[in-house]
């Protein structure tokens, strides 16, 4: 099935990643390195060809969903997901040639969870993700991110651009960190009302609110932020002061076509055996990371990199002025396309023309 695109910009880009041997050495018996594939745990989907396995890194354990090989390709989610977000990238970038990992980021899933909340902070992430290249015997690779995750890989590519041969923002647009605070930002979008963001800073108030019911806030979640919810939805991202934001969402009768009751069952499960403090504490570091990131305003990404957004979702809308400035704040970048039609959660909702896009770009990345 193909799907009408907006292509806004369309460059070259240079030479790919290297080729793992990881799997070579599962299958026949060589000895192992730390972190070598183990069987399932209990919860965790039986999806054919797909390897589960923890990973000490930075501190923490991170864990992670692999298959496939040949050139490494990272795959960050974002709210709240998990790895699983990535289960129709896994099976495509491994039969088009990809080592493909998928990880739950620290507070997700498998991972762990710290308990205070500036091991949330952006920095920790980019540690994170940095010293997992390493971890899985990697020199290099390309990072893909989707929703928090397309700032958290974004910011490993600043930091650490000789790690990183690509880079892939799904969603939200790269956005140079600017002079204006988030608090500043916050009054600016939302006025006296409070802005999503902010909504989610005083522990405890959005998890009392969304662990009453997770399986209803989360199908709430997914479907008012999905290009099939109806057009007359409130904005989600404002909420009136006093008001909760569950409020401004609307359980669907039944589910959108990408979100089976099984998907939606693996997500809800995650989030009652986890909660959802670790995930909140990303967005309580907001005006840390500010602070920590301030050697990198204004700085262009300077590695080949692609954009992939959905007309009807919500980053992709209000980031319209930061998609113009692609090309002078990523001057390596090979394309902008926004999926017409499409909500938030892309690599879902279009998952047919995600993976084509992807094995465009790093096909592109390993030929050049």
């Amino acid at each position: 099935m193909r799907y009408p695109v907006r292509v806004m910009q369309s460059k070259p880009s240079r030479r790919g990643v290297t080729r793992s041997c990881f799997l070579f050495m599962v299958l026949t018996g060589c000895a192992a390195p730390p972190g070598a594939p183990t069987a399932l745990g209990e919860g965790l989907p039986a999806m054919s060809g797909l390897i589960h396995r923890n990973l000490e890194v930075n501190g923490i354990r991170i864990h992670v969903v692999e298959q496939g090989e040949g050139p490494l390709v990272l795959l960050v989610h974002g709210f709240p997901e998990s790895w699983y977000s990535w289960r129709h990238q896994l099976p495509a970038l491994a039969a088009a040639g990809y080592r493909a990992v998928a990880m739950d980021v620290r507070g997700y899933g498998r991972s762990s969870k710290p308990g205070s909340i500036v091991e949330y902070r952006m920095t920790r992430l980019v540690e994170d993700i940095v010293g997992l290249v390493g971890a899985l015997g990697e020199e290099r690779a390309v990072l893909v991110g989707h929703d928090w995750g397309a700032p958290i890989a974004w910011n490993a590519t600043l930091t650490r651009p000789d790690l990183f041969a690509g880079l892939v923002l799904i969603s939200v647009p790269y956005h140079p960190r600017s002079s204006m605070t988030p608090s500043q930002f916050y009054r600016a979008m939302a006025g006296e009302d409070e802005l999503y963001m902010e909504y989610f800073q005083e522990p405890g108030r959005a998890e009392a609110e969304i662990e009453a019911d997770v399986r209803d806030w989360l199908a709430s979640f997914y479907h008012s932020l999905s290009g099939d919810a109806p057009a007359d939805l409130p904005n989600f991202a404002i909420v009136p002061r006093g008001a909760r934001l569950r409020d401004r969402l609307r359980r669907p009768e039944k589910l959108p076509p990408w979100l089976s009751e099984a998907d939606l069952d693996f997500y809800v499960a995650e989030f009652e055996r986890t909660g959802f403090a670790g995930a909140l504490n990303r967005y309580r570091n907001i005006e840390r990371d500010w602070e920590d990131l301030a050697a990198f305003e204004d700085r262009p990404i300077e590695i080949p990199a692609l954009f992939i957004g959905g007309s009807r979702d919500g980053p992709t809308q209000w980031g319209a002025a930061a998609i113009e400035r692609l090309p002078q704040t990523m001057p390596k970048l090979y394309r902008s396309v926004v999926l017409e039609g499409c909500g938030h959660w892309i690599q879902q909702e279009r998952p047919e023309a995600t993976n084509a896009l992807l094995a465009e770009f790093l096909d592109a990345l390993r030929s050049s």
